[in-house]
């Protein structure tokens, strides 16, 4: 705070200067300028990104380092490789080996061609991540994930807003694409004897829909503004014909002020509180058995309470997967790391049983096989 007191001292002496000294005082006032830029985005200045080895042209992927938490940037390097890659840092081998190769749990190859760190307010590290995926057709994507440099943690869109406020957010941001949308049709019916192509532009962006929730819309930060992305109107078969594609409307921070959650004014503003969040996408650690150490990823939670999580033994670092839902404080969740061709599903190894309490998991793993109950202990990173 003094360093801000100081530079902007400054500023008003260099305001207050003669008429015959104004060049002069431009000059002063540029370097002040970049001077308190230099301080309010220090923090950033902090975060450097590369790349992960080994690179190769089907896979260039972020690695970030933060010098003043490194361990804010090992959260967000266990959740980027784990989440995207299905890879545990630290183990042996190359980290795209199962994405590029499709022995990933979708059975489809991703490659990964490019990444972009935006420039945010303080407390916000953006990525943009761009690749190509085979479905049942290949196509390119961009992935955007937002963390929250006080803790590490990704930043979910639900708990950026007021819970009153997400269907107001959600009806401002299907308005603005709504208004792209119909100024292009606007546009295709002015033409005159419209060729078969444009008839079928205008039958696809009629029967587009902007049904869109915070939770499917993508979204990243900037300087002074959050992006909303949202689906193009197209399918596969349909993308020739999709000349607006996926859909981003921006927002000031200004402009969102009156549905910011108290968590995403602090975040916003450079306070160093960070508000407790969701369980969604959440990394715990703790032990099985009291003795057995674990760490957890969690993800996404969907309206029906329904969510994933994948965990690993910190000794032999292998992916295992847990289905199931949260209701209240209580999840039920079954564990399943093989899949039997004979019977055609997954074989069934543990269920899980647990309440959360604050940043706390305490329940219990029961053994398929034994019958046996082991205590499970987790808090969150």
């Amino acid at each position: 705070m003094k360093a801000i007191h100081l530079i902007f001292e400054a500023l008003r002496n260099t305001l207050s200067v003669k008429p015959d000294s104004s060049r002069l005082a431009v000059s002063k006032m540029t370097v002040l300028f970049l001077l308190l830029s230099g301080f309010c985005f220090g923090q950033q200045n902090t975060v450097k990104i590369t790349d992960l080895p080994p690179t190769s042209e089907n896979f260039v992927f972020p690695v970030v380092f933060y010098s003043k938490d490194p361990k804010v940037a090992e959260k967000i390097n266990t959740y980027l490789q784990v989440d995207q890659l299905e890879y545990i840092p630290g183990t042996a081998g190359d980290p795209s080996k199962l994405v590029a190769s499709g022995k990933n749990s979708s059975s489809n190859y991703v490659y990964f061609y490019s990444w972009e760190k935006m420039k945010t307010p303080e407390h916000i590290l953006s990525l943009t991540i761009d690749g190509e995926a085979s479905g049942a057709y290949p196509e390119g994507f961009t992935i955007r994930k937002n963390f929250d440099l006080r803790t590490g943690n990704f930043i979910n869109a639900g708990d950026l807003f007021l819970p009153e406020a997400v269907k107001p957010i959600e009806s401002l941001i299907r308005k603005k694409v709504r208004k792209e949308i119909n100024d292009f049709l606007t546009d295709l019916k002015s033409q005159k004897d419209p060729s078969e192509e444009v008839q079928d532009q205008i039958a696809l962006y009629e029967s587009c829909s902007t049904d869109y929730t915070i939770k499917s819309i993508g979204y990243y930060f900037v300087e002074d503004s959050i992006r909303f992305v949202t689906e193009r109107c197209s399918n596969h078969a349909m993308l020739a014909l999709d000349e607006l594609g996926s859909h981003q409307v921006g927002f000031s921070y200004k402009e969102l002020e009156k549905y910011w959650s108290p968590y995403a004014k602090n975040l916003l503003s450079g306070s160093r509180q960070a508000d407790q969040t969701g369980f969604s996408n959440k990394i715990y650690k703790g032990k099985i058995d009291g003795k057995y150490p674990v760490t957890v990823l969690v993800g996404d939670v969907y309206a029906d309470g329904s969510f994933s999580a994948k965990y690993w033994y910190d000794k032999n670092k292998k992916l295992i997967e847990w289905h199931g839902k949260i209701k209240g404080n209580h999840i039920s969740l079954v564990e399943s790391s093989e899949y039997s061709e004979e019977a055609r599903q997954w074989m069934l190894e543990a269920l899980i049983e647990a309440d959360i309490r604050g940043r706390k998991i305490t329940g219990t793993w029961q053994d398929q096989k034994t019958k046996k109950y082991l205590t499970l202990e987790l808090e969150e990173l």
